[in-house]
């Protein structure tokens, strides 16, 4: 169903008129203008306060000045991907509540790959795409709870307005909710898209900035250092161990964003640098403007997830010279964003929130053979799950005297049971399963299997590792086991595409940076163990709605203790 037309029902059917009249009542002194959810893809929770000396006051340091800041705040969920991240800051549930059990899972009754936000029903608008999108359509059918910018919309009767934009898709969908708006990078074209779940055609505005080719502008410039490379930590580091690059942008400074053999490669590159963040950036402004965000009676939400921290994570990793200029850059682009807002909208106005997705991982090369050993006395490495499957099945053939491969995927975290070769063997999926997490344990590199009946069933022990992955169970889209690797262990589907990974249930994976501020927030800074559940439960109160459907987190008082003047409500 389309978002417009998922719309006109709900505004007229009984449920909703309740809704309406049900929402507590805002009043203009208590709402901001503005929601600005702001999602750093990757920042881990150390980076910003790493490198606050060095930023200019415009940008992270207004956050830690002017608001409240969470410096102990850990996802509380094993599956530390790009959507589940997404959709639990934007719902404040986990797996079973928001349905997202990674940015990819197996369906066991088709034997096809999903993504987590396809939809074949709602392709992207417009001949002018390029790239050959693996996915047919998007949308946010595959998430199953409802959104802060849902409820906004809702609590307001439709008067407040969503809108969401990221260069990857799934950093705009999940955020934009079921009712808001979405827009997203083409890699392949340089131009944002969307699909028509969102609209039929493109706003006239989108079709102009589209036109105007604005990524192109960054085609003769070179990413290069912003300041003297003295006084960068890595500055000496340029090119270090196990470091990927991207393509014609190779591993060491400058990097040319122009040498690209054709033009889909120089927009498909622009994802890997700081540009990518700034040109994503002058879409927003240009929404901003053109759709009047913030500007209306009710209160609007923009939520915009800026990614190339996680591009250039992944192809330098975190301790890498580019990771560390990159970071000075977005510093730089938050103050531009916060400078803009504050003509447009104003800052006393706006409620900003600012969180990551989920944290990273170090390059596993750069670590030392005695830091992170395996109980094979290993160090990290690399999984390669083309390997690690064959190795299972090889095992598991041997054990039920067959020739039929049992395990048919690996999507992170899930290995997945062909359940038809199962049932034709007449074996019990339970006991498969526990053999199936017996034969992995015996792969070096992997630290823990946990089998889906036992976590079905709640027989996990509960320890802070096995609690966050019965967190990111989902009952029906996760697979027959779920595997934890052992510390510092790249695993993902390509073993080699990236220089660092993410995805574990670790400290360095989980560890995100939760900033707020706004009217009446008291800037403090606050140790406390927190997780980026909170942040649905917490902006919700603030706004005097009611949470998301799937909200498990809990409100922080710091950002709404003494937001909202009672004596209003006072008896004269």
């Amino acid at each position: 169903m389309r978002r417009s037309m998922f719309w006109a029902r709900l505004a007229t059917t009984p449920v909703a008129a309740f809704l309406f009249s049900a929402a507590l009542p805002v009043t203009a002194a208590e709402s901001p203008k503005l929601v600005l959810q702001i999602t750093i893809d990757q920042l881990r929770g150390d980076m910003p306060w790493r490198f606050a000396s060095r930023f200019g006051k415009g940008g992270f340091r207004y956050l830690m000045s002017k608001g409240v800041s969470y410096t102990n705040a850990h996802y509380r969920h094993s599956t530390t991907f790009t959507a589940v991240g997404h959709a639990t800051l934007a719902t404040g549930g986990n797996a079973a509540q928001h349905g997202l059990a990674g940015n990819d899972w197996h369906n066991s009754e088709t034997g096809e790959r999903v993504y987590c936000v396809e939809d074949p029903r709602h392709p992207i608008i417009g001949k002018e795409v390029t790239d050959k999108n693996k996915h047919k359509g998007t949308s946010p059918r595959n998430l199953t709870s409802s959104t802060i910018g849902d409820e906004l919309i809702i609590a307001s009767g439709g008067k407040s307005r969503v809108f969401s934009v990221s260069i990857k898709d799934r950093g705009a969908i999940l955020p934009g909710g079921q009712l808001g708006k979405a827009f997203w990078y083409s890699s392949g074209s340089g131009k944002f898209v969307t699909s028509t779940y969102y609209y039929d055609v493109y706003p006239e505005w989108v079709k102009a900035w589209n036109k105007a080719d604005h990524g192109r502008k960054f085609k003769d410039a070179s990413w290069v250092l912003k300041a003297p490379p003295s006084t960068y930590v890595y500055g000496d580091h340029d090119d270090r161990q196990g470091e990927k690059g991207y393509k014609h942008l190779k591993t060491t400074f400058p990097h040319a964003l122009g040498n690209a053999k054709k033009d889909s490669d120089y927009y498909k590159a622009l994802r890997f640098t700081p540009q990518g963040d700034e040109l994503t950036l002058e879409f927003v402004k240009e929404l901003a403007k053109q759709e009047a965000v913030g500007q209306g009676d009710a209160t609007d939400m923009l939520a915009v997830s800026f990614s190339a921290t996680d591009y250039i994570g992944h192809a330098y990793g975190p301790n890498s010279l580019e990771a560390e200029d990159n970071l000075l850059r977005l510093d730089a682009t938050l103050a531009d964003l916060f400078s803009f807002i504050d003509q447009t909208v104003g800052l006393d106005k706006t409620l900003i929130v600012l969180s990551s997705d989920h944290g990273t991982d170090q390059v596993p090369e750069t670590l030392s053979r005695g830091f992170f050993m395996t109980r094979s006395g290993e160090g990290a490495g690399r999984h390669n799950p083309k390997k690690f499957i064959e190795h299972v099945n090889a095992a598991l053939q041997k054990r039920y005297n067959t020739t039929e491969p049992i395990v048919v995927a690996f999507w992170n975290p899930s290995l997945y049971l062909n359940l038809e070769t199962v049932r034709k063997l007449g074996l019990n999926v339970s006991k498969v399963e526990d053999a199936l997490a017996e034969e992995i344990l015996k792969v070096p590199g992997f630290a823990l299997a946990v089998t889906r009946t036992n976590l079905l069933t709640g027989k996990v022990t509960g320890t802070q590792i096995l609690d966050r992955v019965q967190r990111a169970f989902h009952p029906t889209r996760s697979g027959n086991v779920l595997v934890v690797q052992e510390q510092g262990w790249y695993l993902y589907p390509k073993v080699d595409l990236f220089a660092a990974m993410h995805g574990s249930p670790y400290s360095y994976d989980t560890f995100v940076p939760i900033m707020f501020a706004g009217p009446g927030v008291k800037p403090s800074i606050v140790n406390r163990l927190v997780g980026p559940e909170d942040i649905a439960a917490t902006v919700t109160n603030y706004l005097g709605i009611k949470p998301p459907s799937g909200s498990i987190g809990n409100v922080l008082p710091e950002v709404v203790d003494g937001h909202r003047d009672t004596s209003e409500y006072v008896q004269q």
